[in-house]
């Protein structure tokens, strides 16, 4: 039967043929059999379906995706091929990878697809099954969308069900979602709201004594490559009477948290490090990078007791310890400014370092702080 066709594969399928191609292959490309085609070469068809899609202007035509297939059966690069249709080389890259790469391209169900992709509405991807699941339970793990959207990829390579963008996760949670859903997206964002606030207060730092600055600091430092370099800072709890310290280690983005019960000074901030790091492997813990905050008074006593160094960051640089600004970002997901963080016992920071170290990190390709680590000491050992 050729009545389904529309008069542009008709007048398709006569070029493909007139350029040599199979009648074999000229059905694939046109979504009919064999014996379709043989009727439309033979003028034999009956009068072909009016095309009722038209793509808008600046988007790939059905005689676009044609040149599209024999610039590729040529062998011609994308960018080739893109000077030849007069458009940007990642459209064409874009629209074969797309649909199916350079040895599976075919055009028209490649226009088909197209048109599918414009019509509206489209169903919700996160209104129920394992997909919503999965995206919800990721949410209340404090999982940001983009991160949700990538480690789908790495864990579900194969199942195009279980993909879906970090946009279509915002707008359904935005558009669609209410009461608690809309709470939980608020609690997903670092900031835990959706306006930003102007930037202002910067922390006062104290007088610390015999500083070894960043500017000292070993090259290998910078470049990440070599593991067991740290960053380190306290977070503020409510009123300034409480803190929790953290240390995150800049190429896994580990993260050690320090409990601080009760005193946030510096012998106390010395003696939660050295018993954080005890629990390290030697070659995991080569320098620490801090701010000029008075908590590092007693840092010589930590660098003579365990011959780790500390090296200090200019005034006013938070970039300078980029990775621990992140994830301190982070961690007011799970201890809100304003809170008294004395409440937060050594058993509760070690379920949010848990949870911390389990979430996927763009910064890694979407592997988890802990994988990464575990990566690099089986590589070590």
């Amino acid at each position: 039967m050729t009545s389904h066709l529309t008069a542009f594969q008709r007048d398709l399928a006569r070029r493909l043929h007139a350029k040599g191609m199979s009648l074999r292959d000229v059905a694939r490309e046109i979504g009919c059999s064999k014996s379709g085609i043989d009727v439309v070469l033979r003028g034999q068809a009956r009068d072909a379906k009016p095309d009722t899609w038209v793509p808008r202007d600046g988007h790939l035509s059905a005689s676009d995706r044609e040149e599209i297939l024999l610039g590729l059966q040529r062998r011609e690069s994308m960018s080739e091929i893109a000077r030849g249709l007069g458009k940007a080389p990642s459209t064409v890259t874009r629209e074969v990878k797309a649909n199916g790469g350079r040895d599976a391209y075919r055009v028209w169900p490649a226009h088909l697809r197209a048109r599918e992709c414009t019509l509206r509405p489209k169903p919700a991807k996160l209104t129920k099954g394992p997909l919503c699941d999965k995206v919800t339970m990721w949410l209340k793990e404090l999982w940001s969308p983009e991160e949700i959207a990538n480690r789908l990829r790495l864990d579900y390579p194969d199942d195009r069900a279980m993909r879906v963008s970090h946009e279509t996760i915002y707008q359904s949670l935005y558009v669609q979602g209410r009461g608690e859903l809309r709470r939980e997206l608020a609690r997903c964002l670092r900031s835990g709201r959706a306006k930003r606030r102007p930037q202002g207060r910067v922390k006062k730092s104290g007088p610390v004594a015999n500083m070894v600055m960043i500017s000292e600091r070993p090259a290998e430092v910078e470049d990440r490559c070599v593991p067991g370099h740290w960053e380190g800072d306290l977070i503020i709890g409510k009123g300034g009477a409480s803190a929790v310290g953290t240390l995150v280690e800049r190429t896994t983005r580990f993260v050690l948290l320090l409990h601080l019960e009760g005193d946030h000074g510096a012998l106390a901030v010395e003696a939660a490090m050295r018993k954080a790091i005890a629990t390290l492997p030697k070659e995991l813990m080569r320098s620490v990078t801090w701010d000029q905050g008075s908590e590092m008074a007693s840092h010589l006593n930590f660098t003579i007791a365990t011959g780790v160094p500390i090296y200090f960051c200019d005034p006013h640089s938070p970039w300078q310890r980029g990775s621990n600004e992140n994830t301190n970002g982070l961690l007011r997901q799970y201890m809100p400014k304003g809170t008294d963080l004395s409440k937060f016992s050594a058993t509760d920071l070690a379920e949010i370092q848990r949870s911390l170290n389990g979430r996927p990190r763009k910064t890694l390709g979407y592997m988890m702080p802990k994988e990464k680590l575990a990566e690099l000491v089986a590589l070590s050992s």
